[in-house]
């Protein structure tokens, strides 16, 4: 029996039954909402303190819009009826198959809609941004999550596709939806000011790498929901299942870890914290789209990998693309949550089964993994242009360079995270 080949109870699709099953669903839930405050300490932490409540209102603003816009369009989007070859569900406005699935499945939502946040922090107009997440979170998300989650085209093996797609928990339906807009969206925002000399890009330090730490902790423990909460059962089986899917998760997360800590030591001469924490949310990514078909040496390399992938990533972005991504969050959850998906097809297991190239299945399952990481970059990237292409026309997407110098905090909300030596600066 093979590292790759270990056998593994999988996903049951099954609608969710018992009590068991929806407290589980509701625990998970919670837990992926907690993940709001890990997002706005890392994002706060990793960039200017003058932008810190800036930070915090954006993700408040994404949980409380989201929540609304979810739940009033996005649901019905997403797990109504097919309307058309499973590219577009609707059947009417569907507020609910039950509460414990629509509140489990509003803060996923939210979570692509907070990724996109710091990437384009400390120069954004804060209504350009309520606007996109609330489009985000209502329409971009929704109808492309129903390809998979609600047997869309993505799941549909007569002749579409070679294989059935497989994303578990959103490698590539929430991380990498969120990943591809905030590329559009730092692109089309522009660096920060002071970011690159000469072409080359300037290390812009975060104000509080404690803050960061603790928000991958909480972020880190939120997805032991985020995948956990996937299995949409528990008792018997399932609680095996998803008992498994944590281990795994948490495998992959401390392998992401280490293998950007010991990349960056390598490569600079010290280890770095940032790159750390980020190799530790990259992890994550790698494993949340194959976390119920990877076996538990498959998830240690698939994180390994990712907290690599990270590092050179986030260098290529800033450098080759010439794009500021002011906390990594392309490269986290765009390039990452792509290569966990494609990592299926390359050693996930089917049961007792191989389905990837390296452990007996075929090429047909890395050949469905590509097809979907293809598509869900294709609708993130071209209806972010879209959407933000007319808001930059109209509205405008960024604040003054004298609104950016002073930070948003006081130009966009008119309060200070830190009063004190702030307070004087901005009355001088």
């Amino acid at each position: 029996m093979s590292l790759f080949n270990m056998p593994l109870i999988i996903q049951d699709t099954a609608a969710i039954e018992g009590d068991m099953g929806m407290m589980w669903m509701l625990i998970s839930g919670i837990l992926v909402f907690f993940m709001q405050a890990g997002f706005f300490l890392v994002e706060s932490g990793m960039t200017d303190s003058k932008n810190a409540v800036n930070i915090a209102m954006k993700n408040f603003l994404d949980i409380a819009v989201g929540s609304l816009a979810f739940w009033f369009i996005g649901y019905s989007l997403m797990y109504g009826a097919d309307m058309g070859g499973g590219f577009f569900h609707w059947g009417g406005f569907t507020f609910s198959q039950g509460a414990a699935d629509l509140f489990f499945q509003t803060v996923f939502a939210a979570t692509a809609a907070t990724i996109v946040s710091g990437a384009i922090a400390g120069r954004t107009k804060y209504t350009t941004y309520a606007i996109f997440s609330i489009l985000l979170t209502a329409f971009i998300y929704p109808i492309a999550g129903g390809w998979e989650w609600n047997g869309g085209w993505l799941n549909n093996t007569d002749g579409i596709m070679p294989a059935e797609f497989i994303d578990f928990a959103g490698s590539s339906i929430v991380h990498s939806v969120g990943g591809w807009a905030a590329l559009v969206a730092a692109w089309m925002v522009g660096p920060r000011i002071g970011k690159f000399l000469n072409g080359k890009p300037i290390e812009m330090h975060g104000h509080n790498q404690m803050y960061a730490t603790l928000g991958v902790f909480i972020l880190w423990l939120g997805w032991f929901g985020f995948n956990g909460g996937s299995q949409l059962a528990w008792g018997g089986d399932d609680a095996t299942a998803a008992s498994q899917v944590v281990l795994v998760t948490n495998l992959a997360a401390a392998a992401g870890a280490l293998s950007a800590l010991l990349f960056t030591w390598i490569k600079n001469g010290k280890p770095n914290l940032s790159m750390t924490l980020n190799g530790a949310l990259a992890g994550l990514v790698s494993i949340t789209a194959g976390c119920g078909n990877m076996t538990e040496g498959g998830a240690v390399l698939a994180g390994l990998i990712g907290g690599i992938l990270v590092v050179l990533s986030i260098g290529f972005v800033e450098k080759t693309l010439k794009i500021d991504d002011a906390v990594g969050a392309i490269s986290v959850h765009g390039i990452v949550g792509a290569w966990g998906t494609l990592v299926i097809g390359l050693w996930g297991v089917d049961g007792d089964a191989g389905i990837g190239i390296f452990n007996g299945g075929g090429a047909a399952q890395l050949g469905a993994q590509a097809i979907g990481v293809l598509a869900y970059a294709a609708w993130a990237i071209g209806l972010s242009f879209i959407f933000l292409g007319i808001m930059k026309k109209t509205i405008g997407l960024r604040v003054t360079e004298a609104e950016e110098i002073a930070g948003l905090d006081w130009t966009e909300h008119g309060s200070i995270a830190y009063p004190g030596k702030r307070q004087r600066e901005i009355e001088e």
